[in-house]
């Protein structure tokens, strides 16, 4: 028989051709299939308790002879079947529900059963629902029952008892054909065990300890084939050609206001204009600022234009964080930055001085939003930023007229516009740029990948990409989705701005609250309210925020200016109640979560979010960033009755801490990487056996080492890095499949 890890999985000992249907349902073909099945968790049958001293809530196995069999059918045609184990210091239930084929493997028997499951209270006695079991025949080692046993993850049809079979098959007969991708000498570097013996140790686990340092291995190659993949991602990058914007040159004052045909004509020409005060256009018919701000801003060096350009001064976290981008600029690569910052950190302000350089550079930039509201915001504020210097913004949403689209539409096209704000009207067909060298991307995981390239696309040659995002994501899935980029994180807000207060009330002290709302909004201030997110249909969300509006809009805040936003309402209808309210025509919002991104109020000092335990931990943050954005002291207020231990951390964390990175580590824990991230746009999180959550050191060490491999081999072309390739375009393909899916 051959020992090729290729083999059939009906060859497997124990297997056979109908099994071996079974085990297809599970994706496992062949052997090597059957090797790389790893268990999700574990029973440690070595020290089985006496059932005398199970408890309710334990998760156990348990060992008797079986003393008694019942199956019953209820009234609505459901089987019930009882299964009764004794050993001597007392019983306990097993109990199967529309399992038949349980009750006639168990019907006759009256031998030895072990299982495992919850232990919890019933009439008489313990029982334990649907617990995975197996019979001890007589003619069975019972030796083999007082060890470390797998458990594999299964599908309807496919008997745990089948796999442990297939597995254990596997180990016995075909390790010897188990390739090791990893190098002897790379595996002495990173203190890691050869890969045959680690899947028998997975599987066959002689001690704890020695499941755990197998774990470690295979948890540390997971990371390692993802983090090659996104270093050769980086390199491949790095190798393109891409605009060299003249940055010591701006920064100095030296460069002219000018427009090159190349970043390298504009190189040349900078040098040889660098004393001119004032510079004719240069192969071009249209000029960068209007002739005003020409002379006005000529031989003035960029950090003194952006500190004029800015009503407020610089914190030291986003000048370092400028001085990261300036330095990508000026290299002749394509740029390709994430900028982290928690809310109200002043992300809008370090791509406003990115824009600027790549203005000043002869070039256009773009910033695309995932919202109107959020890019209606963004052109407010970068209109009222570069106009005063001459640079015209212009605007492109799906709501305007056809004459506005065009008129936008030409200003891009013609270049008089150097400065595009948009959603994804931007990348529709018919906008073009003239000369697009900078892409900013805002709350960019709400964007696919093909949207983002279709956006870069419009560039001239390979732009520079920032993506910027106010969620905060946690160290571990940033080198996860996001290790093709280089990193900038803006960890310090402006002064002054005051820390929001976060309390956690219940639903009885909801009449308090109010009363503290109406204090607020006779000193001046305004509020929002966030209606429950009772569930994902927009329509039952509208209906709740224009209910809990009825309520209070004719109770507890009747003499107040009240409005109503929800996201079943038309684009003009959500505009006016947003400019009302900013011209504080309205004292309090409810609202649904549409203003989760994008509502800037400086006027408003307090949230309410009702039930709050509806909501997750990111999202209350998000909300909670839409209040302490002007001087006053601002506040948040959670109404919530959270009974489960999820629910208790959630708010215990919001009322705790106002650090978003701190939030976003917590939500991992809670949620997991897939519902954090969402995987469908952001990479492939789909992990056999590491865990983000308490695998991150081993993630950080993968990393270092994909990054030393790369530096040195950057194509895997070595005979000996052959099988780490095959493995890493495998990963590859995987990531390609699920970001454009």
């Amino acid at each position: 028989m051959s020992r090729g890890l290729d083999t059939e999985a009906q060859y497997l000992k124990g297997v056979g051709p109908k099994l071996a249907q079974g085990l297809a349902k599970l994706g496992l073909f062949t052997v090597g299939d059957v090797l790389h099945y790893l268990p999700r968790r574990y029973e440690d049958r070595r020290n089985v308790p006496p059932i005398r001293t199970l408890r309710p809530g334990d998760f156990a196995t348990v060992r008797g002879l079986v003393s008694e069999v019942n199956s019953r059918p209820t009234r609505g045609g459901m089987v019930i079947l009882k299964v009764t184990i004794e050993d001597g210091t007392g019983c306990v239930g097993l109990t199967w529900f529309n399992q038949p084929w349980v009750g006639r493997k168990l019907a006759a028997y009256k031998g030895e059963v072990v299982a495992y499951g919850m232990v919890k209270e019933a009439n008489y006695l313990l029982e334990i629902n649907s617990p995975e079991f197996e019979l001890i025949d007589e003619d069975d080692d019972h030796d083999q029952f007082a060890r470390i046993v797998p458990v594999y993850p299964l599908t309807e049809g496919v008997a745990q008892r089948t796999v442990r079979r297939a597995c254990q098959s596997a180990v016995e007969n075909y390790l010897g054909g188990v390739q090791d991708p990893l190098t002897d000498s790379f595996r002495q570097t990173y203190n890691l065990k050869p890969l045959a013996w680690c899947l028998k140790q997975i599987h066959q686990p002689e001690e704890e300890s020695d499941r755990l340092e197998a774990r470690r291995r295979l948890v540390f190659e997971e990371f390692l084939y993802l983090q090659v993949a996104l270093a050769m991602k980086r390199a491949e990058t790095q190798q393109e050609l891409g605009i060299a914007f003249p940055i010591p040159d701006l920064i100095d004052g030296k460069a002219p206001p000018l427009v090159a045909s190349s970043a390298a004509e504009m190189r040349d020409l900078t040098g040889k204009m660098a004393k001119a005060a004032v510079v004719k256009k240069v192969k071009h018919s249209s000029h960068l600022f209007e002739p005003e701000a020409e002379a006005k801003y000529a031989g003035v060096g960029l950090w003194d234009q952006i500190h004029q350009m800015l009503p407020f001064d610089l914190t030291g976290a986003q000048r370092r964080v400028i001085g990261e981008i300036f330095r990508d600029m000026e290299r002749p690569t394509p740029m390709n930055r994430l900028v982290q910052g928690d809310v109200g950190s002043g992300k809008t302000a370090v791509a406003a001085a990115a824009m600027l350089a790549a203005v000043r550079s002869g070039y256009q930039a773009a910033m695309m939003a995932p919202t109107e509201i959020l890019a209606e915001q963004h052109y407010a504020n970068l209109h009222a930023l570069f106009d005063p210097m001459g640079i015209e913004v212009v605007l492109l949403v799906g709501k305007q007229t056809k004459t506005e689209k065009t008129a936008a539409g030409n200003k891009t096209r013609e270049g008089t516009a150097k400065i595009a704000v948009g959603t994804h009207a931007l990348i529709q067909e018919g906008v073009a740029f003239d000369r697009l060298g900078f892409v900013v991307i805002d709350e960019q995981h709400r964007f696919g990948v093909l949207q983002r390239a279709a956006l870069r696309g419009k560039g001239l040659g390979n732009p520079d990409v920032l993506v910027m995002t106010a969620t905060p994501i946690p160290r571990t899935l940033t080198m996860t989705l996001y290790g093709d980029l280089d990193l900038s994180v803006i960890d310090e807000l402006p002064p002054g701005r005051k820390p929001i207060k976060t309390h956690w009330k219940k639903p009885s002290e909801r009449s308090s609250v109010y009363d503290a709302v109406l204090g607020l909004l006779r000193e001046g201030r305004q509020a929002y309210v966030v209606c429950p997110m009772i569930s994902e249909n927009e329509k039952v969300a509208a209906q709740a925020a224009e209910d809990l509006f009825e309520r209070l809009s004719t109770g507890a805040l009747a003499e107040w200016r009240v409005g109503l936003l929800h996201g079943q309402m038309k684009s003009k209808e959500k505009e006016a109640v947003m400019l009302d309210f900013r011209a504080h025509k309205l004292d309090v919002l409810v609202s649904t979560t549409v203003i989760e991104v994008g509502v800037d109020v400086p006027n408003s000092s307090v949230m309410v979010i009702e039930d709050a335990n509806r909501f997750g931990l990111s999202q209350l943050h998000q909300l909670r960033g839409r209040v302490g954005r002007g001087q006053y002291q601002s506040y948040c207020v959670l109404i919530a009755d959270s009974r489960t231990e999820d629910g208790v951390i959630r708010m215990e964390t919001m009322r705790d801490t106002n650090d978003g990175f701190q939030i976003a580590e917590a939500d991992l824990r809670l949620r997991g990487p897939g519902e954090l991230a969402g995987t469908k746009q952001s990479g492939n999180l789909d992990f056999k056996i590491a865990d983000l959550v308490q695998d991150g050191k081993q993630l950080e060490l993968a990393r270092e080492a994909a990054i030393q491999l790369i530096g040195k081999d950057p194509s895997l072309a070595l005979p000996e890095h052959a099988a780490m390739l095959e493995k890493v375009k495998q990963r590859r393909e995987e990531q390609a499949v699920v970001t454009i899916s």
